[in-house]
């Protein structure tokens, strides 16, 4: 999956905004307030969405106030979310349009679309169309269907107006379209990584996938070496280079029936439980198995990785990231480390300004003088620590 572009409308510090011609590797800087974490907000609102419905979406993200903390202070109207993007690079353009609004105090759908554009002119073809929970979803695979007339559309009826379209229509294989946006949905990760959390030993149990918190370390390093022990070498031999010592990781049951995490370093001839490591380590541990994920997420969300990690270590996790997306996931990662900013190409990086108590958004590629210096040699993080980036001046 690439997301190709995002466009916002009344949705938090998003009064109205654009962001066009996303890379894999997408990386966004600003000044504290400027919406970094909303920006990511945005992806977990649909997965949420998605999960459960529009309710349960903006309370978690707007507390008892919903509706109304989520949409733009002094904004009217419904709040929209668009996004474009392909399965593949082979696929036709998607675009994916929902406006969420309130009435008589409770939120609903009032729109939604999943369209898709089959070549570079012509208009999209609507392959599910909903208002306040009454629509069309088509039953066609894309590749079924040579001209719009052919699309066999059903009309369909939602149990309420408040849940997504594609969250009903997903659920079945006759609805293809909305079956693959809602897999790709579901499958989004946003990173809120707490070393605190990832230390303690976890009851015995099974996981696949790191969680968002990364509670579950320990399980998903038993998992990797059980069922992925080349992915799990891989992970031990990277770690080994970036934390000097250190041998081994292992996952252990107890006899009480809980997992830990032990680490050995060549120093000493016992090995250390989790909670005596660096918090360095920890993390950078956490990020490789997140990184080498057999079964990449199509987005993966990253918050501040620096944080505790020693600057040499940012070059290569910037790398990480990128090898990560090449591989089929793309990457979204906040930052305020010039060492990580120092890592990264022109078109990776995008900056949010605060202008008026709304956020816009700028791409660095688009700036003449930074691409210059850019041109010549110059590095990403030095150019915003001397103020190049207007309105995310660090300093």
């Amino acid at each position: 999956m690439k997301i190709e572009s995002i466009r916002l409308k009344n949705f938090k510090a998003f009064r109205d905004a654009e962001m066009v011609n996303i890379p894999k590797l997408c990386v966004i800087v600003g000044a504290n307030g400027s919406g970094k974490s909303t920006l990511f907000s945005v992806f977990g609102f649909l997965k949420d969405a998605l999960a459960a419905n529009v309710q349960v979406a903006l309370s978690k993200l707007g507390g008892s106030r919903g509706f109304h903390e989520v949409r733009s202070r002094g904004g009217e109207g419904a709040i929209e979310i668009e996004i474009k993007f392909r399965e593949r690079s082979s696929t036709p353009l998607v675009t994916y349009f929902v406006a969420i609004n309130e009435i008589d105090g409770r939120p609903v759908v009032e729109r939604e679309i999943l369209k898709y554009r089959r070549g570079s002119s012509g208009q999209p073809w609507h392959f599910l169309d909903f208002t306040m929970g009454e629509g069309t979803a088509a039953v066609n695979e894309m590749a079924e269907v040579e001209d719009v007339s052919g699309l066999d559309r059903e009309r369909q009826v939602l149990r309420s107006p408040d849940i997504l379209a594609v969250k009903g229509m997903a659920q079945f294989q006759r609805f293809p379209a909305a079956m693959v946006l809602g897999n790709l949905i579901e499958n989004w990760h946003i990173s809120d990584f707490h070393i605190n959390r990832a230390r303690p030993e976890q009851e015995a149990g099974y996981a696949e996938h790191l969680s968002t918190e990364g509670e579950n370390l320990s399980l998903v390093t038993e998992f990797l070496y059980k069922r992925h022990k080349h992915l799990f070498d891989q992970i031990l031999a990277k770690l080994s280079i970036r934390v000097p010592g250190m041998q081994n990781v292992e996952s252990k049951v107890t006899e009480e029936g809980r997992v830990l995490l032990k680490f050995k370093d060549g120093a000493f001839e016992d090995p250390f439980l989790a909670r005596y490591v660096s918090d360095g380590t920890i993390k950078m541990l956490a990020y490789l198995v997140l990184l080498y994920d057999p079964k990449p997420h199509p987005l993966l969300c990253v918050e501040e990785p620096e944080n505790q990690l020693y600057p040499k270590l940012l070059w290569e996790l910037a790398e990480e990231f990128r090898l990560y997306a090449t591989r089929g996931g793309q990457v979204f990662v906040s930052t305020h480390s010039p060492d990580f900013l120092n890592a990264l190409k022109l078109e990776e990086v995008f900056w949010l300004v605060k202008e008026r108590g709304y956020t816009r958004i700028r791409r660095a590629q688009d700036d003449d003088q930074i691409a210059a210096y850019m041109g010549e040699g110059d590095q990403m993080g030095y150019l915003w620590k001397q103020g190049f980036f207007e309105g995310a001046d660090p300093v």
